[in-house]
């Protein structure tokens, strides 16, 4: 099987090197070039055709997110955002998923080396996902594949996500929300529905999606979207900004009502409380759950143990297998679970997760799911 063609675009020689030995490290990928600035890349898309490119944003004679425009416009290519410039700057992050990069990873921008290889699991499963839905992605930026290379894709199976044993990445333990939280249903009562929603790559743009159309008669709402500390916030501001409901981001003790959404804290998981029949939010430190922090799992278990069957669950896309446990412990309990179809999703990995775990009571695609899950509330 032929490897994973990887392009770096980045000024340090030093983040060039360190990439170059993670993508190396996995018997999937390889770095085919990389190059210190878009313009010195220009030739080197064009020579070598990449499958992914990772791409940094502050760098000498033209910008990442310029470059990024300029890709997406004249020759799309998956493209990981790797920049310590989002650490500081959230916007730029959902700024570049909006104009079409696949996902994003924070690099570190002290203690370098050990940072990157800190982080070479979670980019390394980003740049494999977008290998897998490469389809799509040209499918959704209106490139033309001839019936050879579609039939190609189609034929090549997917590349295994997981880190293999041969590889020196590390890979951390899948803790389950029974670390945050046990499976032991409350005796409160709600006395209203709530919506429960998670979400992962390419959820940014889903969740607008979904949720556009949503108005303040709707249900309570709750959002675990796979973010950094700090994301959370530019994001909530921004769905703030579109929806036509308030979007808040969680805070502990925080009630939440008809027309209000409440969107987990980056670093924090955050789970639903009832208390006299009325919604709260419980916001609490702790281990990552299926390696995420906040986690799905953990607003799904709430859900499970406090609303019960007054619950609506929603699984998007994403990749992995968080939320998947989470939601078939809500339709133990009652609960009425929808997940996003395969054909809309950016990742089909958490949805089809959900969907084998038996936790799933619907499929529907993105834009019927809003409309669905308001029939049962």
């Amino acid at each position: 099987m032929s490897k994973i063609k990887v392009l770096s675009i980045d000024d340090s020689a030093l983040i060039r090197q360190l990439l170059t030995k993670i993508v190396n490290s996995d018997p999937n990928l390889e770095m085919v070039g990389t190059a210190a600035n878009p313009i010195l890349a220009d030739s080197k898309v064009k020579m070598l055709k990449p499958d992914i490119i990772t791409l940094d944003i502050e760098m000498p004679e033209m910008d990442g997110i310029t470059y990024l425009k300029k890709l997406m416009l004249n020759n799309p290519i998956p493209v990981i955002m790797f920049s310590s410039l989002l650490d500081k700057h959230r916007e730029l992050a959902l700024d570049a998923l909006n104009i079409g990069a696949f996902d994003y990873v924070i690099k570190p921008s002290a203690n370098v080396r050990g940072g990157v290889e800190d982080l070479a699991t979670d980019l390394v499963e980003k740049i494999k996902n977008a290998y897998n839905n490469r389809a799509k992605f040209y499918k959704k930026h209106g490139v033309t594949i001839s019936e050879e290379t579609r039939m190609s894709i189609a034929k090549t199976p997917a590349i295994e996500v997981e880190a293999p044993k041969t590889s020196s990445f590390k890979v951390h333990q899948k803790n389950t929300a029974d670390i945050i939280l046990p499976l032991a249903p409350s005796k409160e009562v709600p006395t209203d529905k709530i919506i429960l929603i998670g979400s992962s790559t390419g959820g940014t743009e889903a969740l607008i999606e979904c949720l556009k159309n949503v108005t303040p008669s709707a249900p309570p709402i709750v959002i675990a979207q796979h973010m950094p500390e700090g994301f959370t916030t530019s994001f909530a501001k921004r769905l703030n900004s579109i929806l036509k409901i308030e979007v808040r981001e969680s805070e502990d003790g925080m009630s939440i009502e008809r027309g209000q959404a409440v969107l987990a804290r980056g670093a924090k998981h955050t789970m639903i409380k009832v208390k006299n029949g009325k919604y709260f939010i419980e916001v609490r430190d702790g281990e990552p759950v299926t390696r995420h922090k906040p986690s799905v799992d953990v607003l799904f278990r709430s859900g499970a143990v406090y609303a019960k069957n007054k619950a609506i669950g929603i699984i998007l896309t994403g990749m992995g297998d968080d939320g998947a446990n989470g939601m078939k412990e809500m339709k133990d309990m009652g609960a009425y679970n929808i997940a996003q179809n395969e054909e809309t999703c950016t990742v089909f990995g958490m949805p089809r997760e959900a969907i084998a775990r038996g936790g799933v009571d619907e499929i529907l695609p993105l834009d019927k799911i809003l409309a669905a899950a308001l029939k049962k509330a």
